[in-house]
């Protein structure tokens, strides 16, 4: 097959977006190798221009001539025309989107959808946003012959909301980067210790520190619990991270709560493996990866009732609504005081995480691909 992907946030995005991109494109090159991969993108971000495994079957495509100067403007008209040229099998839409026109271009269309919060959550994002999604995410399902949802909750929101065939969904899971598979060695963890000062028992919490990641009612929990453990936040911070350091300072915490800096991408297994236990409090995710990456860790998970949460922790994490303060306090406190209930989360944890091994979902992907060729 000769198949093409929207790697633009593959090679310049380093949240949820490009890390599902980076993990589909090379997973599919390593285990698919006789085929021919085409990455579009409008440019090579030097964090991410190594990012797969290099064959003579793959081949980078970035806009040429005046196209330089309006590269979003050709990823988005002038894509479906290159495509034509160059007789693909398959385009997948990593995020949400295709080009338009791709119709024209005589190539199967794939794209896969990771959440439609911006529906279910309106109040969280500018009209104008909201606007621009709905019109690429509702066009993208429209012109895909088949849409992949990165988890049930996605499928049933893509039904919902644009009124989409459920037959043309399929659910493929997608895994943590593989870094998260492998042990640091002590040499590592300590290095890590000493760089950021961790302290030597913390929750720990990764996400942006925004509303709807609940930060704020994990902090009141925490305080709450009278754990002796110290909080950890690693995550990019926006305007919402002001309350927080207020109930820090208020009530002051500063000594026993940690706003790490920006960590680089490859030192995260070590703040995870250091962890005591794992915190994600959020009230919608299209799906969760913080929570596999903790589950491979052997960190236990405390997560939320609702949205995709139970698809990502199964039956090894503890659920609590997010609006429960008094809930995740006594959930909290459990799990830090029990090391037995600790064992038996890390242990469930990690089985479950073995279901979405690459050897796994990227089978599953490359069954849809062939299955598409065939319709």
């Amino acid at each position: 097959m000769k198949i093409g992907f929207d790697a633009k946030r593959a090679f310049t995005n380093a949240s949820g977006l490009g890390n599902y991109s980076r993990f589909i494109i090379d997973s599919l090159i390593q285990q698919f190798p006789q085929d021919e991969y085409i990455l579009y993108t409008t440019k090579q971000h030097q964090l991410f221009s190594n990012f797969y495994n290099s064959t003579n079957s793959v081949h980078v495509v970035e806009p040429q001539g005046v196209w330089r100067k309006f590269s979003s403007f050709w990823r988005v008209f002038k894509l479906a025309s290159v495509l034509k040229k160059q007789q693909l099998d398959i385009y997948h839409g990593l995020s949400n989107e295709l080009p338009s026109n791709i119709q024209k271009s005589g190539t199967k269309a794939v794209v896969t959808i990771h959440d439609l919060i911006y529906l279910r959550y309106p109040e969280l994002f500018k009209p104008i946003d909201r606007n621009i999604y709905n019109n690429k995410f509702r066009r993208a399902c429209e012109q895909a012959h088949r849409i992949v949802a990165i988890s049930e909750q996605t499928k049933q929101d893509i039904v919902n909301y644009f009124g989409t065939d459920s037959s043309k969904i399929e659910v493929i899971y997608q895994d943590c980067h593989p870094i998260f598979h492998q042990k640091c060695s002590d040499e590592a963890l300590a290095a890590i210790k000493q760089k950021y000062s961790l302290p030597n028992h913390y929750l720990l919490c990764v996400g942006t520190l925004e509303p709807r990641k609940n930060q704020l009612n994990l902090l009141k929990a925490w305080h709450t619990s009278g754990t002796d453990l110290d909080l950890v936040f690693i995550g990019r911070q926006t305007k919402y991270t002001y309350l927080l350091k207020e109930y820090v300072a208020q009530h002051k915490l500063e000594g026993k709560v940690h706003f790490m800096p920006y960590i680089p991408f490859q030192e995260l297994p070590a703040f995870f493996q250091q962890a005591t236990v794992f915190a994600y409090p959020s009230v919608f995710e299209g799906f969760g990866i913080p929570i596999i990456e903790a589950l491979n860790s052997g960190v236990p998970v405390i997560t939320s009732k609702g949205s995709c949460f139970s698809e990502a922790g199964g039956e090894a994490a503890i659920y609590i609504e997010p609006g429960d303060v008094e809930a995740l306090a006594q959930a909290i406190n459990e799990v830090s005081r029990s090391q037995h209930l600790r064992q038996q989360m890390i242990e469930a944890g990690y089985t479950h995480a073995l279901k979405f091994r690459p050897e796994h979902t990227i089978k599953q992907l490359y069954a849809l691909y062939e299955q598409v060729l065939k319709d």
